[in-house]
């Protein structure tokens, strides 16, 4: 799974610094950590279990626009 252009708008935005931010995007589940300035650096995607964690993939930010898959979570 890759971060498509509709995604990658949505992580593209300034949000709350330092936070943990769970929405839902299309039909998967998303969670998102970001910075001290509000930019997304880390983002969890997939379907969310029983317990309210999300089983899927973890991306980590690179650069702007460039998000690297680190695997299933």
């Amino acid at each position: 799974m890759k971060p498509g252009p509709q995604l990658l708008a949505l992580l593209d935005k300034q949000y709350t610094s330092s936070k943990l931010t769970e929405m839902v995007f299309q039909r998967y589940d998303l969670a998102f950590k970001t910075d001290e300035t509000g930019q997304p650096v880390l983002l969890f995607i997939g379907k969310k279990d029983g317990q309210g964690k999300i089983k899927g993939e973890r991306f980590a930010r690179q650069a702007k626009g460039h998000w690297d898959n680190k695997g299933k979570i």
